[in-house]
């Protein structure tokens, strides 16, 4: 693997010196780009791009050409896991992701097994090699997964839900088989992520998207504890450098302090949470990564580059902050929007770590 010529990344993320704020955006190869647009296209759907080492790596690289990003993130999707556990994943136009196997009884669950990712998702391994040996150590590679909660939202309700009835109606009524269903994915997600690691990813997140929807204990007995498991459970150190971890939950400001005692290196916030309270919470255990609205970016140039200096003034000096948005950008964003915000935060933030 060559040698990584921009760690500010990596740096930020260990709360170590940098000499200016990192910046990333999560979904930031995607439908908002014309030449992703176009990548898919040739690809033929959603599913044969991730599956493409090739066309993977050449969309996780587009947006590194357009912006002066200091991390690449694998193009996949959180959902390859259910996939390669024989659920059928599929996209419904206008629907989103659906599976053809639905997981709702303690038959269900004892019908899984834990992942074996070498053996049954070796083409994100083929991507994370293809795109470490493209980005030839220009920024760091991030890896990721979803957490199992968010996975077991997926699996049990058979797609995408608002009211998760199925999911919250098994952790209510038979909280045993969601507890195994769980324990299951947290190994799935130890074995995902660290094949990444080894396949050469240089630090990882775990996607929590769905935790926010859980009641205070519910989260931490459903979705916290095992997202600990996972942590305890990673590789930390690879080709001589550590290997920082990323628990991002959205909707999670409540628990910060919970979070922070997982052992994980970062917390990703979204725009809910205020950023130097954060700071003053929980700001000397992990570094901090956001946490811009999204929905920023169909403001005008001014109120985009307003809206950075506001956040860089919140969190404040010193290093532990990686900016970023509050979630993935959305797919009508203007691409020359997604520049003006990166290129504030090159702009705004070296003054901050003077």
């Amino acid at each position: 693997m060559s040698e990584l010529k921009n760690d500010r990344f990596l740096k930020a993320l260990l709360r170590q010196p940098v000499d200016r704020t990192p910046v990333w955006m999560m979904r930031q190869a995607g439908r908002y780009l014309p030449e992703y647009r176009a990548t898919r296209e040739r690809a033929g759907d959603f599913l044969s791009l991730c599956k493409n080492a090739d066309l993977a790596c050449e969309v996780t690289l587009q947006p590194l050409e357009r912006y002066a990003l200091d991390a690449a993130i694998l193009f996949s999707d959180i959902l390859t896991i259910p996939d390669a556990m024989g659920l059928g994943l599929y996209f419904e136009a206008g629907e989103g992701p659906r599976f053809k196997k639905v997981i709702r009884t303690a038959a269900d669950v004892q019908s899984l097994t834990v992942l074996n990712t070498a053996a049954d998702l070796d083409y994100v391994l083929n991507a994370v090699k293809t795109i470490r040996r493209e980005l030839n150590g220009r920024v760091p590679l991030i890896g990721f997964s979803g957490s199992p909660w968010t996975l077991a939202t997926y699996m049990i309700e058979g797609g995408s839900s608002k009211e998760f009835r199925y999911s919250k109606g098994m952790l209510y009524s038979d909280p045993q088989t969601l507890h195994a269903l769980l324990d299951i994915l947290a190994d799935s997600v130890i074995d995902y992520l660290n094949a990444q690691i080894q396949a050469g990813a240089q630090a990882v997140q775990i996607f929590d998207t769905w935790g926010g929807a859980l009641a205070h204990d519910a989260y931490l007995e459903f979705s916290l504890q095992y997202m600990q498991k996972i942590v305890a459970g990673l590789i930390r150190s690879h080709e001589g450098r550590e290997v920082p971890v990323i628990l991002f939950t959205k909707g999670a400001g409540q628990w910060l302090s919970a979070m922070a005692d997982t052992g994980a290196d970062a917390l990703g916030l979204d725009w809910t949470t205020d950023l130097s309270q954060a700071r003053q919470q929980v700001g000397h255990k992990v570094a901090l990564q956001g946490n811009m609205d999204p929905a920023v970016l169909y403001g005008s140039k001014e109120k985009i580059h307003h809206e950075v200096s506001r956040i860089l003034a919140a969190y404040g000096s010193g290093s532990g902050h990686v900016f970023n948005l509050g979630h993935g950008i959305q797919q009508f964003v203007d691409p020359d929007h997604a520049k003006a915000f990166i290129d504030a935060v090159v702009e705004l933030s070296p003054q901050y770590h003077v």
